[in-house]
């Protein structure tokens, strides 16, 4: 790997990062097409994803990472429970709000929702090293431990949400073609919050 969770996190190596190499190329391509198994195949490469870090976390290559599927379909229904479980408040108010015609509800929903998504990275990464639920749903910790990230935490986000406006350029190739890039983009993302959060994951195991 020319690229790895030890190198300063740019935008260009973090673009780079899930095309580096073939077999990095290649495990996209099969992503993109698992993608065609509805519900399946997005589980399973949420799995990929936490498969790649958890490999890179303990100083392995990070492809292939496609192998022992179960685990890979069950690491990604885990963490589907999680964002389940961390959005589910927010959601419940907004949907309230939204059917009970009570704006105030708003108030509280908003808040839910962006802190359960600034709390998702922070549980990813923890996650990622030894498959340990218990580290997803603990929401105070998750959240304590995305905004240790400091800057380097924004600088992650900025990249992700970079990474996924040019993933919807694959629209453009008859659609199909953001298959490939919706897995890029993932990809992309997972590194960028690893390579913030990676290192004192390590130091805390």
């Amino acid at each position: 790997m020319e690229i790895g969770l030890g190198d300063e996190l740019t935008v260009r190596r973090a673009f780079a990062y899930p095309l580096q190499n073939a077999l990095a190329r290649r495990e996209v391509l099969r992503g993109a097409l698992l993608l065609l198994l509805p519900g399946v195949g997005w589980l399973l490469n949420m799995g990929h994803r936490i498969q790649m870090v958890h490999q890179m976390q303990h100083g392995r290559e990070a492809w292939p990472a496609w192998h022992d599927y179960p685990r890979l379909l069950r690491s990604g229904a885990v963490t589907l429970l999680g964002m389940i479980y961390y959005y589910a408040p927010g959601l419940g108010f907004a949907l309230l709000a939204w059917l009970r015609h009570l704006p105030m509800l708003w108030w509280p929903a908003v808040p839910l929702l962006v802190a359960a998504t600034l709390a998702i990275p922070g549980y990813m990464t923890r996650y990622c090293y030894a498959f340990d639920a218990k580290e997803i749903f603990n929401p105070a910790r998750a959240l304590q431990r995305a905004l240790e990230g400091g800057t380097g935490y924004w600088k992650a986000w900025g990249i992700a949400v970079s990474a996924l406006v040019l993933s919807f350029g694959g629209l453009l190739l008859l659609g199909v073609g953001f298959l490939v890039t919706s897995v890029w983009f993932w990809q992309v993302a997972g590194f960028s919050f690893a390579c913030t959060f990676s290192a004192r994951v390590n130091r805390a195991a």
